[in-house]
Order: C-alpha cells, then structure tokens, then sequence
C-alpha cells in the first residue's frame, strides 16, 4: 500500500477534476489519498462543468475513505470558509501530509 499526497492548487475545471479521479484511482488501487486545496484549488466546489463534475469525483473521494483538507489562509483571502467535504485546514496539515506520504503529486 502506497500513501498519495495531492496538492491541487488550479482553479481550472479539467485539472483539478483529473487530481480527484487519480485520488479516486489511487483508492481503488488500495492506497491511500489525502488532498490538500492551497490557492486557487480551494475553490474547487465551484468549478463543475456540463463536462468536468468535480464535486462528483470529490464526493466519491471521501466516500471511498480519502480526505480532502482546504488551506484556512486560502479561504480566509477568498472571504469563504471549509465546507464538511473540504474542511477547514493549516500549514501544518499540509506539512503531515507531505512528511507522511510516499508520493506527493500537484495539479
């Protein structure tokens, strides 16, 4: 079992849809996924498309028991706060993520 970090920091439909189905490919493969949302990434339940549903693959993500965790910093700037998908979250979360993962990948 391999431990995936994802930090997704685009707020562009296509690219941060594609983090979540390798999220979502990586569970299915038996690791583990955690996915941090810094920059621009933290606005991704607002970038589904008639194409690109991101929060559809977000969902199946968590149901399939990977974790989502969204920069405080980064919602704070954007007047917004963490949602239960994507909970509020800090530097040092970010931090054990990368510390703790065996592959760490950014879209």
């Amino acid at each position: 079992m391999m431990k995936i970090g994802i930090v997704v920091y685009s707020d562009e439909s296509e690219t941060v849809w594609n983090a979540f189905r390798f999220g979502n490919f990586a569970l299915n493969e038996g690791d583990t996924a955690k996915v941090f949302l810094l920059a621009r990434g933290v606005e991704c339940e607002s970038l589904d498309t008639d194409k690109f549903k991101v929060t559809e693959q977000m969902q199946t993500l968590v149901d399939n028991g990977g974790e989502i965790f969204a920069c405080g910093s980064c919602l704070k700037i954007r007047q917004s706060e963490g949602s239960e998908t994507c909970p509020l979250s800090t530097m040092k979360d970010l931090y054990d993520i990368v510390a703790d993962s065996d592959k760490v990948v950014t879209f």
